[in-house]
């Protein structure tokens, strides 16, 4: 089953994912990277402004190519969420809700998960076409000389995502590989 989720993304709706739910993704979010990122800390840091109102929105962890011509954007594949851990906490302490990447977390960021009642969603490495597909509009809102890296807001319909760490800090990681454990003891005692 396909849970339909629409942003701005709120504790109520946090509260109610889990781990491995399967989600379509529907709304605003934003993109950012490892350079935007350390951009944003440092505004906040400075107790400056940022680009854009945080609150209760999601991060989408891509750096797209070009758009092709009468396309609103390029391939926009996930990147390898852990680059910005050292950054997350601050985000999601902030009131940031949602984050979009593949891979493992570190600790301190599934502390911050559940404290902040956010989530951490995967999308599928090696499908980055498809995902394009789902972004129906595209604009540029800050730290446009990082090119790829730059900020985005964008607006997603059913965008296919994974519950990868819940607002408890429930991991699809640990989860997927303990049911896979006991599957084989199972089996194997036949």
């Amino acid at each position: 089953m396909q849970i339909k989720l629409c942003t701005p993304l709120t504790v109520d709706k946090t509260s109610k994912l889990k781990a491995g739910d399967s989600v379509l993704l529907s709304g605003i979010i934003y993109s950012a990277r490892d350079a935007a990122h350390k951009k944003l800390t440092e505004l906040i840091h400075n107790e400056k402004k940022l680009p854009m109102n945080i609150k209760d929105q999601i991060i989408y962890y891509v750096g797209p190519s070009p758009a092709k011509p009468g396309k609103v954007i390029g391939s926009a594949g996930p990147t390898t969420s852990y680059r910005m851990d050292s950054y997350a906490p601050t985000l999601l302490d902030l009131g940031l809700k949602g984050m979009i990447g593949k891979g493992a977390r570190n600790q301190e960021v599934i502390e911050a998960i559940k404290r902040n009642k956010s989530i951490y969603f995967g999308a599928i490495g090696g499908a980055a076409a498809l995902i394009a597909k789902s972004i129906v509009k595209s604009e540029i809102i800050a730290y446009e000389d990082l090119g790829a890296e730059a900020i985005r807001r964008m607006e997603v319909k059913d965008m296919p995502l994974v519950v990868i760490i819940d607002s408890e800090g429930n991991s699809l990681y640990e989860l997927g590989q303990t049911k896979y454990l006991e599957s084989i003891k199972v089996y194997s005692k036949k």
